[in-house]
Order: structure tokens, then C-alpha cells, then sequence
């Protein structure tokens, strides 16, 4: 079942009660930025069963610690932004299976060959679907699609770095209206910070699905930052970048090639991105449901059981 994302980007007080999320809204404008359910009153209740995301974007939000015992226990990833509304905190839960120290051990244990073949495999499936989402604007890919099969283990030669430097090129070149060419830096101009966003949320679904699966997202395939608490989930998630890359680049068309601020309606739009459908070995799911498919087959990969792991290729 596709699990919900909820933002909160006004003042709220959340608490629960019988496995319910009880949201009190000390004051509800028609424009306030609350799922539209909590707009009807200012209680409102919603099961943590259904809840796969939370994301808290305002300073005076209170949560109670009984609903966070309760968010993680039932996997959901909590994200929490600071002042400027930019993601800062991820909380995911510390126990999310019931083989996880026998999943923990055996990725631990990975050998590099093992390692540098899954990151093979990652820089495939992420060339392939940029190539895909430069075909959807129009644009030349035979050299992507040429980069993606000649990936070697580990991608020794860099063919990620080489598809990159042609894909930032020119997947926004046509929508961009009278900007200079796009350079992706996180900490760029837009759209910079629409990407920057929407990774977020995709990171944060990775890393969810990769607890779900008794993995820890610490330990990565190829990255290796030793500040960085969450290398495999970003490791995981490079093939489904592109979606989020085709998202972004609907938005600035829709604004007629201007660049759209991150408001509070623009990540809504951007928070539509575990819901959205892509395919797998042939079957349409939500990309969260996809993600939990994918980590579920690298623990099976570290186990010994699989030698590949499965993700989505853009249609």
C-alpha cells in the first residue's frame, strides 16, 4: 500500500491517540499550508498506519514524544527543515526488521567485487533513465545510451561523470527561458533548489525503504563520506533521480521558462514524487513501493541469494 507524505508548514500541535496522528491547528486560514483535511476543523485525525513521510517546515510546530515513538515504530521517515525551509534532519527508525542483524552482518561483510558490480549496476540503470529523460525534451542520447553499456565494474572510467556533464547540459537548455546554461551545484541558482528539494524527499524514501529491508543506509556501495549518515540510501537512489529531474522540468515549463521559487505550492507539487508511477521488470507501482522492491533486492544481494538489483527504467 502506498503510504502517505505529510507537510506541515504552519504552527501545529501533533500528538496521538489509538495510533492516530491528532493534529491541533491554533489558528486555520483558508490559505494555510496543512493537508487539506486539517482545513475543515481545528482537530483533525489521520491513521500512522497509512503515514509513510512527515515533514515539519515551521519553527512552532510541537510533536509530542509519544507520536515519534510511534512514527518510527511504524517506519515512517521524519524529516524536519530549519528555518531557511530546507530539509536538516532525517529520523528513521532503528529496528525495521526482524532479521536486521543478520542483514547489518552480511552487509558488512560485502566484498568489493561484490560492491564495485551493484555500483555497475546503479550507473546503468541511472544513465539509461537520464538518457530516457533527455528522449522525453527532445534531445540527442545515442552517446548516453552508448556511456551506459560501456560501465565497468566500479565504473572505473568515470562514464557516470561523462553522461552527467551531457545530460546538465541539456535537460533544461529549451525551458529556460533567456537564462545562461545551466549548471547543477547544490548550491546554485535555480533550479538548483527545486532539485535540491525533491532529491530530499527521495532520499528520505530510499533511506526509509532500506531500514524497511534491515540494511543501514550509513554503509554504502560506492559512497563513502565519513559525514555523510546516509551513503546508501544515496547510492540507491541515483537511478530514480531523473524522475525528479522530468518533475522539475514540468514545473519550469508550466511557468512559461521562469524560475519558480520554492514556496510552500511548489513543494506540494514536488511532494507528489513517492506517489508517482514508474515500471519495474514490467510492473507499474508508486516509486516508494518501487524503492522497497529495490532495496529488498540489494539484501539479497549482500546475502548471497541475488547478484542484482532491480530497479526502474523510465518508459
Amino acid at each position: 500500500m502506498i503510504k502517505r507524505t505529510l507537510y506541515f508548514g504552519n504552527p501545529a500541535y501533533l500528538s496521538t491517540r489509538l495510533d492516530q496522528l491528532i493534529v491541533r491547528l491554533p489558528a486555520v486560514e483558508k490559505n494555510a499550508d496543512v493537508p487539506e483535511e486539517f482545513k475543515k476543523e481545528a482537530q483533525a485525525t489521520i491513521p500512522i498506519e497509512d503515514i509513510g513521510i512527515v515533514i515539519l517546515d515551521h519553527q512552532q510546530i510541537v510533536i509530542s514524544q509519544a507520536l515519534v515513538a510511534k512514527l518510527l515504530e511504524n517506519n515512517v521517515a521524519f524529516i524536519t527543515c530549519n528555518n531557511t525551509h530546507h530539509p536538516t534532519g532525517l529520523l528513521l527508525n532503528l529496528d525495521g526488521h526482524t532479521l536486521q542483524s543478520q542483514r547489518f552482518q552480511a552487509q558488512v561483510e560485502a566484498s568489493e567485487p561484490l560492491k564495485k558490480q551493484l555500483w555497475q549496476q546503479t550507473i546503468k540503470a541511472k544513465i539509461k533513465n537520464q538518457a530516457i529523460a533527455l528522449s522525453v525534451a527532445g534531445k540527442e542520447i545515442q552517446n548516453m545510451l552508448h556511456w551506459a553499456d560501456e560501465v565497468k565494474s566500479g565504473d572505473i572510467e568515470n562514464h557516470e561523470g561523462r553522461a552527467a556533464a551531457w545530460y546538465w547540459k541539456n535537460i533544461f537548455r529549451d525551458v529556460l527561458a533567456g537564462q545562461a546554461e545551466f549548471v547543477r551545484d547544490p548550491v546554485g541558482d535555480a533550479p538548483n533548489n527545486l532539485l535540491n528539494y525533491a532529491y530530499a524527499i527521495i532520499r528520505a524514501t530510499a533511506a526509509r525503504a532500506l531500514v524497511g529491508s534491515g540494511l543501514l543506509p550509513t554503509l554504502g556501495i560506492f559512497h563513502r563520506n565519513q559525514y555523510n549518515a546516509y551513503c546508501l540510501a544515496d547510492d540507491v537512489m541515483e537511478p530514480y533521480r531523473p524522475y525528479a529531474d522530468l518533475l522539475v522540468r514540468s514545473i519550469i515549463k508550466e511557468s512559461d521558462g521562469m524560475l519558480p521559487e520554492l514556496t510552500p505550492a511548489m513543494k506540494k507539487k514536488l511532494l507528489q514524487l513517492p506517489a508517482i508511477d514508474v515500471v519495474l521488470e514490467g510492473e507499474t507501482s508508486p516509486l516508494m513501493i518501487a524503492l522497497q522492491r529495490t532495496t529488498a533486492s540489494l539484501a539479497k544481494c549482500f546475502l548471497g541469494e541475488a547478484r542484482k538489483i532491480s530497479y526502474p527504467l523510465m518508459e
